[in-house]
């Protein structure tokens, strides 16, 4: 039993000396400038062994350096007075994981953050919204596999991102698309992660200034002359992103039907032993007569100086507009060059020289202008359309004159006190053939027209005549105009030789 005391009171005695201990290790030691180098605005503490940021920071800080030790997660409480002044801060080679959205909080002028060679594996929602002068943003050589959408929002004077050598999956399209949230962004470095599928198309459009710092070497992208297309139009331009990591472009190229992937380089496709991708050739820009026409000057310099030659040699600059009074072309603040309205002499190599603090380059636009305009005027299409109208209803009509004759007048109940003579009606309407009659029979007819009435043994037939041509001839009582054969029948209606005549009924 008293060994039993001893040892539980040794256990007591022991947790709550090492309680101390943790407490003792969670205070912040003050700044010790003997330790540390404290140069007029600058801080330097590195390979210190520091778990906390050490209290006690002066207010004038302006660098401040804690590279090279133990520190774990980066909250608010670590700056509890505002740092105004500190502009720079060296946070790599920590074993930091976590950092607030509030740990930047009291140091609005930070325009330099280093965070490189850690251990963050997410950039969470607005965790770099504070720091809206920022500039210069160090994350490679992490674990970061996810990037909010709204972890970039408010920096809107960023300017470089280096995220290489971390985990992501989806390229960040939001922080280059449309330069809406990122207006300032020049270089984002996104090599060496876990990239397999790009937007090509949204790359495709981005100016020269932005493609030229966008770093995609050292991924495992999948293989497709899309890919190809977008690497090779920047190595034509010779954007640096390209030229310099020319043979880390790599790719996985699927064999049919299942795996294994090859690695080749993405500038092999267009060989017999990738995917035969066709080579691409820089297009020239199209137009129709009496548009207003663009002409990019994509220089892959931003803020620089433009100068367009038009192909009559004609010098334009910025805020200097040149042709007839009907007519101009200018430069645009941007750069760009407006012809409006475009005309079939405008046509031909347009050369826009581009003069920056770094290089100049000169870029060449071919303008082609068609000699007619692209829309169709209003009364020309509503000509076309009345006429294609016209034109159906009058097959409409032919195919209902062809098909769908009307039924005999008297067929219809009520008409009985219609003419008799149905054998000149059915002999002559609608016949091919000529008429039986002669001259001098036609002559004494006095030109009366005669209508007849149905005999009695037709009703319930609807008006038709027996098809076999048996149905006898009927005369017209009390008439001198009697046919010299009494047993003449009626011409069959179905028959095609009855069919549409045009000749008058006349008796």
């Amino acid at each position: 039993m008293r060994f039993s005391f001893d040892l539980s009171h040794f256990v007591w005695v022991f947790s709550i000396f090492f309680m101390d201990m943790a407490v003792i290790r969670s205070v912040a030691s003050p700044l010790n400038c003997q330790t540390c180098v404290c140069a007029s605005d600058i801080i330097s503490c590195p390979k210190k062994e520091l778990t906390l940021v050490p209290s006690g920071l002066p207010n004038y800080t302006a660098v401040l350096d804690l590279s090279h030790n133990m520190l774990s997660r980066l909250r608010a409480e670590w700056a509890p007075e505002p740092l105004k002044r500190l502009h720079t801060l060296v946070l790599s080679h920590n074993s930091i994981s976590f950092v607030s959205s509030e740990a930047f909080s009291l140091t609005p002028q930070l325009r330099y953050l280093d965070l490189s060679c850690n251990k963050l594996n997410a950039l969470e929602e607005n965790v770099f919204s504070a720091l809206q002068r920022l500039e210069v943003l160090l994350l490679f050589q992490n674990q970061i596999e996810r990037i909010d959408r709204t972890a970039f929002d408010d920096i809107q004077l960023l300017q470089k991102i280096y995220l290489s050598h971390n985990r992501v999956t989806r390229f960040p399209l939001e922080l280059v698309k449309d330069g809406e949230k990122l207006p300032q962004l020049v270089l984002l470095d996104l090599s060496s992660n876990k990239l397999k599928y790009l937007p090509v198309q949204q790359l495709k459009i981005l100016p020269a200034w932005l493609s030229n710092g966008l770093y995609l070497h050292g991924n495992p992208l999948t293989c497709d002359c899309d890919l190809y297309g977008l690497f090779w139009n920047w190595h034509v331009r010779q954007l640096a992103s390209v030229v310099d990591f020319h043979e880390e472009l790599l790719c996985q190229l699927f064999s049919q039907p299942k795996p294994p992937s090859k690695t080749t380089n993405v500038f092999l496709l267009n060989n017999s032993e990738g995917l035969n991708c066709t080579v691409v050739r820089e297009a020239g820009m199209e137009a129709y007569l009496g548009d207003t026409v663009i002409l990019n000057c994509d220089s892959k310099q931003k803020s620089v100086n433009q100068v367009w030659v038009t192909p009559s040699n004609e010098w334009v600059q910025v805020q200097q507009e040149s042709g007839a009074r009907n007519r101009s072309i200018s430069v645009l603040s941007n750069g760009s060059l407006q012809i409006r309205p475009i005309q079939v002499e405008d046509r031909g190599i347009y050369t826009c020289y581009a003069q920056g603090e770094l290089l100049n380059e000169t870029l060449y636009v071919t303008l082609t202008v068609f000699n007619f305009t692209q829309h169709v005027h209003q009364d020309t299409l509503n000509t076309a359309y009345t006429t294609l109208v016209g034109c159906i209803a009058s097959v409409i009509l032919v195919f209902i004159y062809l098909y769908l004759t009307p039924c005999r007048c008297w067929c219809r109940p009520g008409n009985r006190g219609q003419g008799e003579d149905r054998e000149s009606i059915h002999s002559s309407v609608l016949s091919a053939t000529p008429n039986h009659e002669t001259t001098s029979d036609k002559a004494a007819l006095s030109r009366h027209v005669a209508f007849q009435e149905p005999p009695g043994d037709l009703h319930g037939q609807n008006g038709k005549l027996k098809p076999n041509g048996s149905q006898e001839v009927p005369v017209i009582k009390g008439s001198p105009l009697q046919p010299k054969t009494s047993n003449r029948k009626l011409s069959d209606p179905g028959s095609i030789s009855s069919v549409f005549s045009d000749t008058p009924i006349v008796v």
